[in-house]
């Protein structure tokens, strides 16, 4: 485990990035309102324009905070700028155009609920990865998880899984869940860098990834110049992503990570589907369907049964 942060920062600041608990639980409300923000903009913007214009916003905005950081870990950096670019590339660029491509043919309210899968993937793959051990009731936890979420993806009816008749935005939200379990997998192996080096560093990773992706599969760089005549939705949902799930949320995630470690971290992503849920419906307006309500259920019986089987075996 990580030691509480010293001489680095003072006074507040310090004082939070030693709570991880408040990071753990700070860093699923930026990502819940993440779910809101960009199903509040579908078909004002561009998916990909939207996460190439976050992405670099973003880093814009963290370097001038991470300069002296950058300066001093510069070693280490400059033999291991390839991961730390790739984490970007991974857990911040491509989690979140597959959560932005799939917004646009599925609702918030199941995009929320969906990720409350990612506790059961991230026991699931630290099992089958780096052979943490797990109990039969745990395995069973997560099984049962896993159905809720497919009855989230099938809209109540799991026999469509037979036909594969999945709606095609829920399967891209899944595939975003895939991919961040991927990344937090990876922290284990995050070279000791200050978070705020690592966040710019990742963050340009991202910032390229972006811009690659926006050229191949979007309307281009050349998109660009419509975003001055865009709404002022847009313009506040853009300046929502660049900061607070993208450069507040990865160091409050990051840093808890730090602390307790990626499995006691993972149940924190259980309040991304709670406040995403909640902004869907105060926010965008979305109902919620009798499905809904099972499928959460279902989720959460899994999820504390897992947790549960944890408890008494440490």
């Amino acid at each position: 485990m990580t030691k509480p942060l010293e001489n680095e920062n003072r006074g507040i600041s310090a004082r939070m990035l030693d709570q991880p608990y408040l990071l753990l639980i700070l860093a699923p409300l930026f990502w819940g309102g993440n779910v809101v923000a960009a199903k509040l903009v579908v078909g004002e913007i561009d998916p990909f324009l939207l996460l190439s214009a976050r992405c670099v916003g973003a880093t814009l905005f963290i370097l001038p905070f991470s300069w002296r950081f950058l300066a001093a870990d510069w070693p280490v950096i400059r033999r291991t700028w390839p991961l730390l670019m790739g984490f970007g590339a991974l857990g911040y660029a491509l989690y979140n155009v597959l959560l932005y491509v799939g917004l646009t043919t599925t609702t918030a309210v199941n995009s929320s609920i969906e990720t409350g899968a990612l506790p059961m993937m991230i026991l699931a793959a630290n099992f089958i990865v780096f052979r943490v051990r797990a109990r039969a009731l745990q395995i069973l936890g997560v099984l049962i998880a896993i159905t809720g979420v497919m009855l989230t993806a099938t809209h109540g009816d799991l026999s469509r899984i037979l036909t594969l008749d999945i709606n095609i935005g829920d399967g891209f939200v899944l595939l975003a869940c895939l991919t961040y379990t991927a990344y937090t997998l990876a922290l284990k192996f995050r070279p000791p860098v200050h978070m705020m080096s690592f966040m710019a560093v990742a963050f340009t990773g991202a910032a390229i990834t972006g811009l690659v992706m926006l050229q191949v599969f979007g309307p281009g760089i050349g998109s660009y110049a419509e975003i001055p005549a865009m709404s002022p939705t847009v313009w506040l949902v853009l300046a929502y992503v660049m900061v607070f799930p993208s450069m507040f949320s990865q160091i409050a995630y990051a840093r808890g990570v730090d602390l307790v470690g990626p499995n006691r971290a993972a149940p924190s992503h259980n309040l991304i589907p709670v406040f995403g849920t909640l902004g869907s419906v105060l926010i965008l307006g979305e109902r919620l369907e009798p499905y809904h309500y099972l499928a959460a259920a279902i989720i959460i019986g899994g999820i504390v049964l897992a947790e549960w089987s944890a408890r008494r075996q440490r």
